[in-house]
């Protein structure tokens, strides 16, 4: 197989790295992913590298590589900004992927990446306006009008994550400490980390999202518990973006938008 025609996307998260390579008509010719190496930027720039070149392994020459990074790559300095995946941040990531590949790297960022996807061909097709959401490791959006990511003059538009949860109980006040050297951020509550440390702090136990779900369903009461705080959330969250945005559509993206019933809890409330 040659490179001819084939493009890399690589999806830079937070708690995994995948690289995916699609031919000039769009479909899936390989795909690769490793765990990210936190809090080592090195490392996750050898990660990067070493999935590209496992997939040009198989097709031959070198191919054009997208990035879909969390935060942003400023404007003014051309380094990372913005990332919840801190130790990209100050960093020239475009540059130094660049060079370490020997070619050109387009980069953007993720959550952009998905809200375009979705709108183009996928569960917003043919929407005006979407808001595309990001519940991983972090809480990001991206803003879609009329087919045309919306970045902003500071690459910022959407993001979401960093307002401070909107009509807060009194148990909430003053919130989680968030990295961004805030407190009570969306993102702390909202992120799959956040959902693990709300339960931590109303059970005592260290428990993964997935693990929250599943007990849940089984009739665990404080898990129940824990996902019910979380959709009433997520609703004052996505309540506030309908008030600014008013989007046609709104979808979800990250490992949290797996939990099917979001989907009929959160709409309702």
């Amino acid at each position: 197989m040659t490179a001819r025609g084939l493009r890399i996307g690589v999806d830079l998260g937070g708690t995994k790295i995948e690289a995916i390579a699609l031919d000039a008509a769009g479909n899936e010719i390989a795909r690769h992913r490793l765990p990210t190496p936190r809090d080592d930027y090195d490392a996750t720039l050898e990660a990067v590298a070493a999935l590209v070149h496992r997939i040009e392994s198989s097709t031959g020459g070198h191919v054009p590589v997208g990035v879909g990074t969390p935060g942003a790559e400023s404007r003014v300095t051309g380094r990372i900004k913005n990332a919840n995946s801190t130790w990209l941040n100050g960093r020239p990531l475009a540059g130094d992927l660049a060079r370490i590949l020997g070619r050109p790297v387009r980069l953007t960022n993720d959550a952009n990446c998905f809200a375009l996807s979705e709108a183009r061909d996928g569960n917003a097709a043919g929407a005006a306006v979407v808001f595309g959401v990001i519940l991983g490791t972090g809480t990001g959006g991206g803003v879609v009008v009329r087919g045309e990511p919306l970045t902003g003059i500071n690459a910022v538009a959407g993001e979401w994550g960093h307002n401070p949860l909107p009509w807060p109980d009194d148990d909430e006040r003053p919130g989680p400490p968030c990295w961004c050297g805030h407190r009570g951020c969306i993102e702390t509550w909202l992120s799959g980390p956040g959902l693990s440390a709300d339960h931590a702090a109303h059970t005592g136990l260290s428990m993964a999202p997935p693990d929250i779900v599943r007990r849940s369903a089984g009739g665990d009461a404080q898990c129940e518990a824990t996902l019910q705080r979380y959709e009433q959330r997520l609703a004052r969250a996505l309540a506030t973006m309908i008030n600014i945005l008013d989007p046609d559509v709104i979808v979800l993206g990250g490992g949290l938008s797996n939990i099917r019933r979001l989907y009929d809890n959160v709409p309702r409330a």
